[in-house]
């Protein structure tokens, strides 16, 4: 019997990287896995990979979306014990190349959007419940033209700590998790097939244990923070970074 046996996880950008593991690992552990994404395609090919798990195509940037999720969440009956919102975007660009739309689109994914995934769950959310939220090592580091999303992602880990304080007398703990440089499709996606490799070499050569994290390294982290084992933690953030930010 695993750790999340008969409960109810949801996943946003669940459909790949770092979202499709951790989907997979609940599922493992025995939650049902609602999972969300824009690519209704890559969310089939998830649920069959998953097992126990729903499909719900959308966009946390639309409240819509978030509605028709949590209405597939509620239908099921069972409520909601843990929440990994991970859904994110990122893109490089200078303080001098961010343009209006450069910065409305990260900000609106991954910090207005994480803000209504957490909001429009509370009413579900079970006493004991899970929320943890995918931050980023990078809010730390200053990695040149990564700044809105360095400061996107700092703003997470600023709601995590008020989130935390605010749900803590329902008995829902906010937690975030802090992923280092780690090998997932989003790499190429944000500079391109012919730049991956290269822009992935230059990332493992900052890491001091001497290589790429994998998405399943990460999740490791998440379902610890949505098990009972981590009863007793409440508004920290977990660096699974192979240690970039401590040295």
């Amino acid at each position: 019997m695993g750790q999340l046996e008969g409960s109810t996880a949801v996943v946003t950008g669940g459909s790949s990287g770092i979202g499709l593991a951790a989907a997979r690992r609940l599922a493992a552990e025995g939650a049902h896995v609602f999972i969300t994404g824009r690519r209704e395609a890559e969310l089939a090919a998830a649920v069959e990979a998953i097992g126990s798990a729903t499909a719900v195509p959308g966009d946390i940037s639309n409240p819509a979306d978030l509605d028709r999720l949590y209405d597939a969440v509620r239908a099921r009956g069972k409520g909601l014990d843990t929440l990994f919102a991970n859904a994110g975007t990122g893109s490089f660009a200078t303080l001098e190349e961010t343009t209006e739309e450069h910065f409305d689109r990260i900000f609106n994914v991954n910090v207005r959007g994480t803000l209504f995934t957490v909001q429009k769950a509370l009413p579900l959310l079970n006493k004991g419940a899970s929320v943890i939220l995918n931050c980023s090592v990078r809010a730390d580091d200053g990695v040149e033209a990564f700044g809105t999303y360095a400061a996107s992602k700092a703003a997470l880990r600023s709601y995590t700590r008020t989130w935390a304080n605010e749900l803590k007398g329902r008995g829902i703990r906010v937690n975030a998790i802090s992923p280092g440089t780690i090998d997932t499709p989003v790499i190429a996606a944000v500079v391109g097939e012919e730049d991956a490799e290269a822009v992935k070499a230059g990332f493992a050569a900052r890491v001091p244990i001497g290589r790429m994290g994998t998405p399943e390294e990460v999740v490791a982290a998440v379902a610890f923070l949505a098990s009972d084992q981590s009863s007793f933690i409440l508004g920290s953030n977990i660096y699974v970074d192979g240690g970039e930010n401590q040295f």
